[in-house]
């Protein structure tokens, strides 16, 4: 049997790279080799560029994770993805070429967690503390949810426009975790994300930041994707 892949994990939006740590914990207990880069989020741009750095750097098949806005990043890697031989997402946007996720998003009303952007002077979103805790982290506990909101990293808003090409799921197999209770990005958009692409889907009783409140089922996803991977070298 081959090696065991690389790991890249792929932070959203109003998160960073430390989102993923109990994950990271979990996957490096298991022997995995992990990577948690910072994204900048000034740009779609910016982030598949900063997401091919770190593939680039890769040493063999990778499996590619991405939660939230993340999972934009991952899809917008297309046909020339370096290294990916799987891509997972986890409560992650999976959007079909043509698509953006502001045309998603005013398909029905604002969801609780993103009823109130706060838009600054330089054109980056943030998320108000109280819909942060309450609403995208729900079931976190509050004073990791408020820590989760201090270090957030906001979004430019000009991400919500960006129209996707041709998605990277078409040519990579791929694993789909729903939560449940996200008040993020609809359950049920998750769940045709997941469908269309035909991936591999697992659902969580978790709400949108399921790395955080739900690692064991999240490690888990990623390792029977990696798995996968191992078996097909």
């Amino acid at each position: 049997m081959a090696a065991q892949p690389n790991i890249v994990l792929v932070h959203g939006a109003w998160a960073d790279g430390s989102c993923w740590s109990a994950v990271i914990e979990r996957l490096q207990a298991d022997g995995f080799t992990v990577t948690a880069p910072q994204f900048p989020e000034s740009s779609l741009a910016d982030d598949v560029a900063r997401l091919r750095q770190v593939l680039d750097r890769q040493n063999g098949p990778t499996v590619v994770a991405g939660h939230s806005y993340g999972g934009q990043i991952i899809t917008a890697l297309g046909t020339d993805a370096p290294n990916v031989a799987a891509l997972v997402y986890i409560a992650a946007f999976g959007l079909d070429e043509g698509e953006s996720i502001g045309a998603l998003l005013t398909q029905g009303p604002p969801t609780p967690a993103l009823a109130h952007l706060d838009i600054d002077k330089l054109g980056f979103a943030w998320l108000p503390e109280d819909d942060f805790v309450n609403h995208f982290a729900a079931d976190v506990a509050p004073a990791q949810a408020r820590v989760m909101y201090a270090v957030q990293q906001a979004l430019a808003a000009s991400t919500l426009q960006d129209v996707m090409g041709v998605p990277a799921w078409k040519s990579h197999p791929s694993w789909f975790l729903v939560a449940e209770n996200d008040e993020a990005i609809p359950p049920d958009a998750e769940r045709q994300f997941a469908a269309r692409m035909g991936a591999t889907t697992v659902e969580v009783p978790s709400s949108h930041v399921a790395m955080v409140s739900h690692p064991d089922e999240v490690t888990q996803l990623i390792k029977a994707a990696a798995k996968a991977v191992q078996e097909a070298g």
